[in-house]
């Protein structure tokens, strides 16, 4: 099967898409310099913490919420970078009459307004195992297609990734539901990927093959590193610098968005690793990449700490730390008054950070 050219140049950048506590509206704005700075090309607005764009979707966006979304776009154009957000329908697709295609049709128009350019249509995290999936949510995008006025839409699948821990959760997989969602939607739709598994280490290129035949287009990779909002990654800072995916990847697909952490300072560290990757290619070295983004990111004394602290805030993580290696820690980056890094640091080992279960059904 010849797979369609893709209508949209590769794109890399970040999807603020995970659980839990979500960045800060300044942070949110912050990013905008950093990403310019670094070579990505967009940022995308998708915290499952925000139900308005999920569970409540049907309720219109307050104004004030409206005018923050209308600050972060006009942010990310001054720097020349697209801004999108992540409309999570939840379970439209049960029953998609007249009531809720008028009320995604309100919350289009929100969104436009707002000024998106991108617009990612989640169906992630949601039951699945009902009849005619492919086909209600190929309905769903064409009414949003003909309403949004973003340049670009990406759609997440219900199911994502060939983890079998998504049928265990969300029910058995329609038969033939991802060839027919590439059939059934407009080539020019993207649609995420996260790999071999929700959280992949690696990318080989025959899966990323194999999937773009499956979907009837390059797929759009969804990155899940270095996000940590679960109950088994959110002990852990996940600062280590991106491996595993070689610059050639490019080629292999529509686009890259990789999911950061609930701590937006220090997410910066292997994000600025990532944007290295693609361009210095096989001169890419993951642990000099790292160092000149700490250096960079948070000066001398704060880049040398976490370098050398990487093997217990990333690899230990707060339940192998002792007692006193906690302390220890605490102490030290307490004593970095005004370091932002140093701060989510301490956060983290307050428990500012600790996951809770109830994110996962708000």
């Amino acid at each position: 099967m010849s797979i369609p050219t893709n209508p949209h140049p590769f794109r890399l950048g970040i999807i603020e898409g995970f659980y839990g506590t979500p960045w800060s509206h300044a942070a949110r704005c912050g990013y905008a310099e950093f990403l310019a700075a670094h070579g990505f090309s967009f940022y995308l607005y998708a915290p499952k913490k925000d139900a308005y764009l999920r569970k409540a979707w049907r309720d219109p966006m307050p104004d004030a919420a409206l005018a923050q979304m209308a600050e972060l776009s006009s942010a990310y154009h001054a720097q020349g970078l697209l801004f999108g957000a992540g409309l999570s329908p939840f379970e439209v697709y049960l029953d998609f009459g007249a009531a809720e295609k008028d009320a995604l049709a309100m919350k289009i128009r929100q969104l436009n307004d707002a000024g998106c350019d991108l617009l990612a249509v989640l169906f992630d995290d949601m039951k699945g195992d009902v009849p005619d999936l492919a086909r209600t949510q190929a309905e769903i995008l064409d009414v949003i297609q003909q309403k949004t006025t973003a340049g670009q839409i990406v759609f997440c699948p219900t199911y994502y990734s060939d983890d079998p821990v998504l049928e265990r959760v969300f029910g058995t997989m329609p038969p033939g539901y991802l060839e027919d969602i590439g059939q059934m939607l407009d080539p020019a739709i993207d649609i995420f990927w996260t790999g071999p598994k929700v959280v992949s280490t690696e990318y080989p290129a025959d899966h990323l093959s194999a999937v773009a035949e499956k979907l009837n287009r390059k797929p759009f990779l969804w990155d899940n590193y270095p996000v940590n909002d679960s109950e088994r990654m959110s002990p852990h800072l996940h600062m280590r610098p991106f491996t595993g995916r070689p610059h050639g990847l490019r080629d292999l697909l529509a686009g890259h968005a990789a999911n950061p952490m609930n701590q937006p300072w220090l997410s910066r560290l292997p994000l600025q690793t990532l944007s290295e990757s693609y361009h210095l290619g096989d001169q890419y070295d993951p642990a000099q990449a790292f160092e000149r983004a700490a250096r960079a990111q948070c000066g001398a004394a704060s880049a040398e700490a976490l370098c050398a602290d990487l093997p217990l805030l990333h690899d230990a993580g707060l339940h192998q730390m002792s007692d006193d290696q906690k302390l220890a820690l605490r102490a030290k980056y307490h004593g970095m008054a005004g370091c932002p890094f140093a701060q989510e640091v301490v956060d983290w080992l307050d428990g500012v950070y600790a996951f809770d279960p109830a994110c996962l059904t708000d």
